[in-house]
């Protein structure tokens, strides 16, 4: 750490999200950088360390009464490293222009750990270069002390910034590039390839992301390791509406350690791809297929494979489900903690009775807009799940107060319940209060408070 502070002394760092029209910064010695002459564009922005002494005629140096004040200043090292952890890597760079004790404390390797950019105008690709850059400078061309990137809603981001980190971060374990459309399959590719410990992959919202593949080159030297040479255990592919069956099949054989996937309204997606997916992917315990209009009970069917280590499903919206497919998910996963059936129009309280028998473990239960579920049903539920914490009953037609009444006596853990455009009385609602001390009640009754 010491020859690293002592080093940072003479090396330039970067001080991001500097607008185009600002002033040009004037270091010690006299020297100056601009930003970019692009109009409207924010750019990374390379200066060198404060000097010991602010000389600008314009600032007038803080009296004595003032430096008393200054309680930052007496926190030892330790504590301040600890505060600029919160910060986000922008905020941190502008810190680094404070004094040269912040510069010093500022880069510290325990805060480059991760690196957290936001903004839809900030030029990604330049700030990714320059940080890299100086946080290569201890081992050339390699940043080992980086595992996180997270620059989700950075429209600008291109291949160009994930090539970046590719080369540069071989260390890295978390990758979030959420709602950044532009990059596209290459450029994930040769993230994969290149950084073989990564585990956290978000590229939800990448409309231009249609599977996660080796590159040609890694693939070919890895070919005995067909089907684990990529070690990513939570993948989001939300929104990635591109998405196909043969696309998932290539995911499954090469990213076969998942155990966390989402695959929200990936509309292309149908019983063939869950088919190919449990093929590979035995180790999935939490699976998203919400708003995925092909999936149907034969697609449930398969994802009753992973049996006992499935703890989370979403199928909320697929509309070809019934309680045909409930009943293949509570036969064999009987650990289901979390289940989203929201919109699934053809489960009624038969299956509703046959989940509740199977899965006593239940703690999340989502069955709004589920017209044919009725107080029979949450009978059901409310005699075998008895650690239920959440449960929405959204817009169900066929609920009234007696089958809220006896869920409340039952299930005195309730945490949440949502009754929204549901025909209960007062009374029942005043019921779950008085059982359920801390269930919050999310409801359109407008006699209740």
């Amino acid at each position: 750490d010491s020859d690293l502070s002592m080093r940072t002394l003479s090396t330039p760092s970067p001080a991001l999200i500097f607008p185009q029209n600002s002033h040009s910064f004037q270091n010690g010695r006299g020297s100056s950088t601009s930003s970019s002459s692009v109009t409207g564009e924010t750019v990374a922005m390379v200066h060198s360390p404060p000097p010991t002494r602010l000389t600008h005629p314009l600032i007038r140096l803080a009296s004595k009464h003032q430096k008393e004040q200054a309680h930052v200043e007496r926190l030892p090292d330790h504590a301040m490293i600890h505060v600029f952890s919160f910060l986000p890597t922008n905020q941190l760079c502008r810190c680094a222009r404070v004094c040269r004790r912040w510069y010093n404390l500022a880069w510290d390797p325990r805060l480059w750990r991760t690196i957290r950019l936001t903004g839809e105008t900030i030029n990604v690709d330049r700030a990714l270069k320059v940080l890299t850059r100086r946080l290569c400078q201890d081992t050339p061309n390699v940043c080992l002390m980086l595992e996180t990137v997270v620059v989700s809603g950075c429209r600008r981001l291109t291949d160009r910034g994930l090539y970046t980190i590719a080369q540069c971060c071989p260390e890295l374990r978390r990758l979030e590039v959420s709602g950044c459309y532009n990059i596209s399959n290459e450029a994930v590719f040769d993230v994969v390839s290149l950084c073989p410990n990564l585990e956290h992959l978000d590229v939800s919202g990448c409309s231009k992301v249609t599977c996660i593949s080796l590159t040609r080159e890694a693939s070919i030297k890895l070919s005995p390791l067909h089907g684990k040479q990529i070690s990513i255990r939570y993948l989001d592919m939300t929104d990635c509406f591109v998405l196909e069956d043969e696309g998932l099949h290539t995911i499954a054989a090469h990213c076969t350690q998942l155990t966390h996937l989402y695959l929200r309204r990936c509309v292309r997606i149908t019983d063939e791809g869950l088919r190919y997916l449990m093929i590979y992917c035995t180790s999935i315990k939490e699976l998203s297929v919400s708003d995925c209009r092909f999936v149907s009970d034969f697609g449930l069917r398969e994802i009753a494979k992973l049996e006992s280590r499935l703890r989370y499903l979403s199928i909320a919206h697929c509309g070809r489900i019934t309680d045909v497919g409930l009943r293949y998910i509570a036969k064999y996963c009987s650990k289901l903690r979390y289940l989203n059936a929201r919109g699934c129009e053809g489960i009624t309280d038969h299956g509703v009775e046959y989940l509740a028998k199977n899965c006593t473990k239940l703690k999340s239960l989502d069955i709004g807009k589920c017209p044919l579920v009725s107080d029979t049903g949450l009978e059901f539920l409310a005699l075998n799940c008895f650690n239920l914490k959440r449960l929405s009953l959204k817009s169900c037609e066929s609920i009234t107060g007696q089958g809220l009444q006896i869920v409340a006596a039952n299930c005195f853990d309730l945490q949440m319940l949502n009754v929204q455009d549901c025909e209960v009385s007062v009374d029942a609602l005043r019921f779950v209060k008085r059982h359920c001390k801390r269930c919050i009640i999310e409801h359109t009754n407008p006699a209740f408070f």
